[in-house]
């Protein structure tokens, strides 16, 4: 019983941190958005974001911990799962059984922190070191102009757009989970999955929308 409840713990967990993320990544495509719409808006934005205390000395540090969470708990889950599987593969339907998203979680989370990776590498490292290593005057303006150069490269820009494919994998099931393992189960629970499919679709579509925007907009006309 002890092992049960601590499985359950475990899953509500990784259920409760997938949501929070999942609300982080609605306000980052939001922001996003704007530099499509109104650069102006978007320099405005992530100038207040960069450095707004709250935001830089709190909520981004449980941010970083909240994506480390989740992806431990992701991979501990699976490790705990595979031990405990009483079925043989001999007697494994496949998609009969379930869909492709949700038995390539590992894969596809795996592959959304490697992109993250990059995604820090590329925006949160040079952010840090130009406002705490090289302590340069801040520029409120400099945000959409430096955005714009990161998908100058097609390399880049494709790895960008492979990653929110993944992403779109990765919501579509776990975001819909994430609700059942908190319990939520009433007369709005179709609904809410319907709500939890169109944001799967629509979010990562969102993101590669801006990265081929700003892509295609600086080639030679």
């Amino acid at each position: 019983m002890g092992i049960l409840s601590a499985s359950i713990a475990k899953k509500v967990a990784m259920a409760l941190s997938g949501l929070f993320l999942v609300f982080f990544l609605a306000q980052h495509f939001t922001i996003n958005l704007s530099s499509v719409i109104d650069p102006e808006t978007f320099n405005n934005w992530s100038h207040f974001m960069g450095t707004n205390g709250l935001v830089q000395f709190v909520l981004q540090p449980v941010l970083i911990l909240g994506v480390i969470f989740h992806f431990v708990m992701g991979i501990v889950l699976e490790i705990q799962n595979r031990n405990a599987r009483a079925i043989s593969y001999k007697s494994y339907k496949g998609s009969k059984n379930s869909t492709w998203a949700s038995r390539n979680m590992i894969i596809s989370g795996l592959v959304i922190l490697a992109f993250l990776g990059l995604h820090f590498y590329d925006f949160w490292v040079p952010e840090i070191v130009y406002k705490y290593v090289d302590v340069k005057e801040a520029v409120e303006d400099r945000y959409f102009i430096e955005l714009v150069h990161k998908f100058e490269s097609p390399v880049r820009t494709g790895l960008y757009c492979l990653a929110f494919v993944l992403l779109m994998f990765h919501l579509w099931h776990g975001f819909a989970s994430s609700f059942q393992s908190v319990g939520f189960n009433n007369k709005y629970s179709k609904a809410l999955q319907g709500f939890t499919k169109l944001y799967a679709i629509l979010i990562p579509a969102g993101f590669i929308f801006i990265a081929l925007y700003h892509h295609f907009n600086q080639l030679p006309h």
